[in-house]
C-alpha cells in the first residue's frame, strides 16, 4: 500500500499524453515520449522552456536524423539499449539538443522506447531519477497496446508486399486498392532494392535493421519484409535524380550497419526505377539480377549496383543461352585458351584486365604486378596468336563479351 501512496504513476492513463503530463508535472521539466525508432508517441503540453531539438522533433513527429547520429556518436543510444538506469545527456549545441535525462522502456529484453527529460531550468535529483523509473513502468504499460497494433500492421503489410513483388497483385487497380486498404501511399516514383546479407537474418539483426529503416530519413520505405538473408525494400523518392538519392540511402545504410552494429559484407542491389505500380515485379527480378551478376563477376562489378548501370551484364544470360544453343565458340579467345594450355602462360587473364581496365596499360601492369614492356609484349603476343586487332573497337567488344560469357559457364 506504501508503495502505491509513493507512486504517482499507479494509476490508469487514459491517453499517452495523459502519463507525459503527469511526468512533467512531477518532475518539473519537459518530457516527450518515443519508440524505438524515435518516432514521437507523446509530448507533455504547456512548457515554457524546450530546445531546438525538442521543437523539430515535435513538429515533423519525429527525432531529426542528425540528433539520431550526434547521440550514436557520443554514445548516448548504446547505452540506452544496453540498462534500464536513467542516461545523463550532455549538450549538443550542433544539433540544437540541450542538457536532458533518458530512459529505456523495456519490455523483457527488449526496448519498446524512451522517456526524455530536458534539464533546461533544473537538474534532477536522486529521488527524480527514482520517479522516473517508475514512470517509466507506467509507459511500459500503455505502449504494450500500441505495439500489438503496430505488430499486427506490419504483418499485413508484408503479406500485401511479397504479392506484389511475386505479380499475385498486378493490375494497376488492385494495387492501388491494396496500398488504400493498408493506409499506405502508392509512391510516385520507386525502386526495389535488395541487401543481401552474409548470414541469416535473425530476430536480433532484424530489430536493427528495422531500426535503422524507421530512423531513416534520406528516402521513404513504402514497404520492406526479410527473405532468409535478404532485406528487401520498396523504396520511394520524390527528388529530381531519384538513382542518386537511392544510391545514397543504400550506402549510407550499409556504413551503418558496419559502424554501429560491425554487420559487414552487406551487398546493395538496386532494380530499374519506376512510376507504373505494375512494375514493383520487374524492378524486384532486376534487383535479384544485380545480386546474382555481382556474385558472379564480384571485382568487374564492384562499384556497380544499379541494374541500369550493369551495361553488357544485363544481357549475359540472354546472350549465354543463345551461344549454348548455337554451338558458338569465339575463334580467337579458343586459340589463346590453347596456347596457355599448352605453354603454362596466361595470355587469357591478361587480355581480360586489358579490356576490363579499358586498354589502360599503366593501369592494367599494375593490376597484373609487372612492368609495361612486358605488358607490351604479351599484348603483341595475344594480336598474333589470337589474330586480333586490339585497336579495332567491334573485336575489343566482341572478345569482351565472349570472355564474361566464358565465365559464366566454369
Amino acid at each position: 500500500m506504501n508503495e502505491l501512496s509513493n507512486n504517482p504513476f499507479h494509476y490508469h492513463f487514459d491517453r499517452l499524453e495523459d502519463v507525459a503530463d503527469k511526468i512533467s508535472e512531477v518532475l518539473q521539466c519537459p518530457i516527450t515520449i518515443e519508440d524505438v525508432n524515435h518516432r514521437l508517441l507523446a509530448y507533455s503540453t504547456h512548457d515554457e522552456s524546450t530546445d531546438q531539438a525538442r521543437i523539430s522533433t515535435i513538429i515533423r513527429r519525429r527525432v531529426p536524423e542528425k540528433v539520431i547520429n550526434s547521440l550514436w556518436k557520443d554514445g548516448t543510444i548504446p547505452k540506452l539499449l544496453s540498462t534500464d538506469e536513467p542516461i545523463r545527456v550532455g549538450q549538443i549545441d550542433e544539433v540544437g539538443l540541450g542538457n536532458r535525462i533518458a530512459i529505456s522502456i523495456w519490455k523483457n529484453n527488449e526496448v519498446l522506447g524512451f522517456i526524455w527529460a530536458l534539464e533546461i531550468e533544473k537538474r534532477l535529483q536522486e529521488n527524480e531519477l527514482h520517479l522516473l523509473k517508475k514512470a517509466a513502468q507506467a509507459v511500459k504499460n500503455k505502449m504494450l497496446h500500441l505495439q500489438i497494433r503496430k505488430t499486427e500492421k506490419a504483418e499485413r503489410n508484408q503479406e500485401f508486399f511479397w504479392k506484389l513483388l511475386t505479380g499475385h497483385i498486378s493490375t494497376e487497380n488492385e494495387i492501388r486498392e491494396g496500398f488504400h486498404e493498408l493506409n499506405l501511399t502508392l509512391p510516385f516514383i520507386f525502386s526495389v532494392v535488395v541487401f543481401k546479407f552474409p548470414h541469416e537474418i535473425n530476430s536480433a539483426a532484424e530489430r536493427k535493421l528495422s531500426y535503422l529503416l524507421q530512423t531513416t530519413q534520406q528516402a521513404h520505405i513504402v514497404l520492406d519484409t526479410i527473405d532468409y538473408d535478404e532485406l528487401i525494400i520498396l523504396l520511394s523518392t520524390k527528388n529530381a535524380a531519384p538513382l542518386t538519392d537511392i544510391k545514397l540511402f543504400t550506402r549510407s545504410l550499409i556504413r551503418q550497419l558496419k559502424e554501429r552494429y560491425s554487420m559487414k559484407d552487406v551487398i546493395a542491389s538496386i532494380g530499374g526505377i519506376y512510376s507504373q505500380p505494375g512494375f514493383i515485379e520487374k524492378s524486384y527480378k532486376e534487383a535479384q539480377a544485380v545480386q546474382g551478376i555481382k556474385k558472379r563477376f564480384p571485382a568487374e562489378t564492384n562499384e556497380l549496383s544499379c541494374f541500369s548501370e550493369l551495361g553488357i551484364y544485363q544481357y549475359l544470360d540472354l546472350l549465354y543461352e543463345q551461344r549454348k544453343q548455337q554451338g558458338y565458340t569465339n575463334y580467337s579467345l579458343q586459340k589463346l585458351k590453347d596456347y596457355d594450355k599448352q605453354h603454362k602462360t596466361n595470355l587469357v587473364q591478361t587480355l581480360e584486365v586489358f579490356l576490363d581496365h579499358d586498354s589502360q596499360v599503366h593501369e592494367v601492369s599494375k593490376a597484373l604486378n609487372i612492368h609495361v614492356n612486358t605488358l607490351s609484349y604479351r599484348l603483341k603476343r595475344i594480336a598474333e596468336i589470337a589474330e586480333l586487332n586490339l585497336k579495332n573497337p567491334n573485336q575489343k567488344m566482341t572478345i569482351y563479351l565472349d570472355l564474361k560469357l566464358d565465365r559464366m559457364s566454369l
